[in-house]
């Protein structure tokens, strides 16, 4: 069925081509014009320091659809559906235009045609959170047409079950104001299958408890949003407001078992409602031609209800029925100042931000509350920042330092009394270094150091568990300490290849772990703890123009160094990423990403191999550009897989699930007069909105 729908597709696309070529006119000046329009330019990548710089605008990726397929095409940036991440980091940070992106249709909002470049920051400074270890930094091309423009997007996709994606744009400017609203719908309906089984020494005996999953995820989600922008001269401000709903009914029907048992029918129901509030302000004025003052301010409520049953229908057992309802708010203010110095650029700011969340637990069913109770608990967190950065270039010597120091009171209680072994105040100072050295255009060393400290997400502190299956828990840990991680990066330009890598050595990290649960029968425990662990990683990188196609390709190595419990977890991951864009003439556009992996461990897990997948599509531009039609595939020989191993305090689970990742999309745009939202400010305190 899949193999029809995708020769329909590809039959509409060139059916829509001959048309649009039909309606050409035959005057040979417009022919030529149209010549100069498909002749796009190579991207250009390039090493400034420890940060990759690619030029989008005018290259052949500026008539790839949105920013996913921009970055899917970029060096050491990895696309898997909407999620971003960077080769060898943990945490990645995307900022658009200078603000912090707060979720993942921003990028398919934003269309490729309006992308100026892309920089990657593998050595973020002090003007960042320290949970960071990579920034995306966005920068769209400015443009100042008055009037209307309005620009849709609509993605059908099929994999097991039909998903799809409506976001549509309306910007109007008049003068100095610029006002937007856009609406975005999200309907998606993930299916994954899977099984795990644990092994495991139990009163003296070999024991084996596993269970099979045949998960649905059908979720609905939304959200509206409207602000303006006034930009004259050297001021500028802003404000926007944006609510976005909720609605998922996940569904898993599969089995339990113990031993040699016979396999027990389970079924598991659970519903999800949500809405959160965000309301976003900036200022930002240069005074006496030197001096930059940006201020920003968020606000930002929500709330996440869930239902959940468990039933056994074969059984007698009684249904294990529980609720949770999570509360959270957040206030961040913060205030940057930049300006030259000693010859060089310094930036200074302050940072302020008071976080609470609420999380309010019930287990309805007696039986299994006697060892997993309901329970109530309240964090908040009060914190206040400051840092300074200095950059400065002695002819081919660069320099950077930075410093930030931040203050947290964080207040953990359970059941209404305060938690005095979690609650802590911390006062947290965090330095950076980065030199860099220039020999000419196209060859550059730097070399960086970076000490920071990684909170937990809050989801990771709770104390409340949760009932997995009949010998299964899952929980957070309250109990979880800050990690203190430092990281030398070594980063180098010769011609077409780059070469990156890093040592880090990380001091109370978190990774989950399965352990026995103290009950009165068999309960395994995943959750959270802290441990310590040194790694390294080598990525070599190659980048060259062939006249019509780009080709990106990215191999390397991760190793760590971890032992828990007497176990070792050191095999190395090897991997490799096979990027390829075509452009052709008329707008035509293929792309073919080829990626892989070996078996090897990351922090607690094991990974299987992967050692071929392939993602490939074709896109055409016709209308002036204003259509964009494009159909692509995702794991074209269905060849990804996500299984893993853990062998944790005597327990080894094996896992393995499929995602259904093999697919097709159609993505289709359309653009009247479009331009990009120009909204200027950044969130006050993005650590905190990550970890809520």
């Amino acid at each position: 069925m899949n193999i029809k729908v995708l020769v329909t597709l590809a039959s509409i696309i060139a059916m829509s081509t001959a048309n649009a070529q039909n309606q050409e006119s035959a005057d040979s000046l417009n022919r030529e014009l149209q010549e100069i329009v498909f002749t796009a330019k190579q991207p250009a990548t390039r090493l400034e320091g420890s940060t990759l710089v690619s030029t989008i605008a005018g290259s052949n990726l500026s008539n790839l659809g949105n920013a996913l397929d921009v970055l899917a095409q970029l060096p050491m940036i990895k696309v898997d559906d909407s999620t971003v991440s960077v080769v060898g980091r943990s945490n990645t940070e995307i900022y658009i235009d200078g603000r912090p992106m707060r979720d993942n249709m921003e990028l398919q909002q934003l269309l490729s045609g309006n992308i100026k470049r892309v920089e990657l920051l593998m050595a973020p400074g002090a003007r960042y959170s320290s949970t960071t270890d990579a920034v995306i930094k966005i920068t769209t091309r400015r443009d100042f047409l008055q009037g209307l423009s309005v620009t849709d997007q609509f993605t059908l996709k099929r994999r097991r079950k039909w998903s799809l994606v409506d976001l549509a744009d309306l910007n109007y400017r008049a003068g100095a104001y610029d006002f937007f609203l856009s609406g975005a719908f999200n309907h998606d309906n993930t299916v994954v299958n899977g099984s795990t089984v644990n092994t495991l020494k139990y009163n003296g005996e070999t024991t084996t408890v596993g269970s099979s999953q045949n998960n649905r995820y059908p979720t609905n989600t939304g959200s509206v949003k409207g602000g303006f922008n006034y930009s004259k001269d050297a001021l500028s401000f802003g404000a926007y407001y944006r609510f976005s709903p909720e609605r998922g009914k996940f569904s898993n029907t599969g089995t339990e078992w113990l031993n040699d048992q016979s396999p027990v029918s389970r079924i598991i129901n659970r519903d999800i409602r949500g809405r959160s509030h965000y309301v976003s302000m900036y200022y930002d004025n240069t005074f006496s031609d030197r001096y930059l003052l940006h201020f920003d301010g968020d606000f930002r409520s929500s709330a996440v209800d869930n239902q959940v049953a468990v039933t056994y229908p074969a059984t007698t057992d009684a249904a294990v029925n529980s609720a949770d309802h999570r509360r959270s708010t957040l206030w961040a203010g913060k205030l940057c100042l930049d300006f030259p110095l000693a010859h060089g650029d310094f930036t200074v700011g302050t940072q302020a931000t008071y976080t609470r969340t609420k999380l309010d637990y019930m287990m309805l069913n007696q039986d299994v509350e006697s060892y997993i109770p309901s329970s109530f608990t309240n964090a908040r967190q009060a914190s206040a920042a400051a840092f300074a950065s200095w950059r400065r270039t002695f002819n081919r010597l660069s320099m950077s330092l930075g410093l930030r120091y931040e203050y947290v009171d964080y207040d953990f209680s359970v059941d209404g009394k305060r938690d005095n072994d979690v609650s802590r105040r911390d006062n947290l100072l965090t330095p950076d270094l980065s030199l860099s050295y220039t020999f000419n255009d196209r060859a550059q060393v730097s070399l960086s150091y970076k000490m920071a400290t990684v909170k937990p997400s809050y989801s990771q502190l709770t104390g409340a568990l949760n009932y997995v299956g009949l010998h299964e828990i899952e929980g957070g840990n309250p109990a979880l300490r800050d990690e203190r991680m430092h990281d030398v990066q070594l980063f180098a330009m010769c011609g077409d290849f780059m070469l990156q890598s890093s040592l880090t050595r990380s001091i109370d990290t978190y990774a989950f772990v399965k352990q026995l649960y103290p009950a009165h029968n068999l309960q395994l425990m995943m959750h959270p703890v802290n441990i310590d662990v040194s790694s390294v990683s080598l990525y070599l990188i190659w980048s060259r123009a062939v006249k019509f196609w780009t080709p990106n390709v990215t191999a390397g190595i991760y190793k760590q160094w971890l032992d828990i419990d007497g176990t070792c977890y050191n095999k190395p991951i090897m991997s490799y990423y096979f990027d390829n864009t075509f452009t052709l003439p008329h707008g035509w556009s293929i792309t073919a990403n080829i990626s892989g992996q070996s078996q090897g461990d990351m922090h607690t897990n094991r990974f299987a191999s992967s050692p071929f997948m392939m993602d490939a599509s074709i896109g055409k531009t016709m209308l002036n550009r204003s259509l964009t039609l494009k159909l692509s595939a995702t794991d074209l020989f269905n060849t990804a897989n996500n299984n893993w191993t853990m062998n944790t305090f005597g327990i080894f689970v094996d896992k393995r699930q499929s995602y259904n990742q093999r697919g097709i999309a159609l993505n289709v745009i359309y653009r009247f007069n479009p331009r990009q939202n120009k909204y200027k400010g950044r969130a006050a305190n993005e650590e905190e909105m990550k970890r809520l």
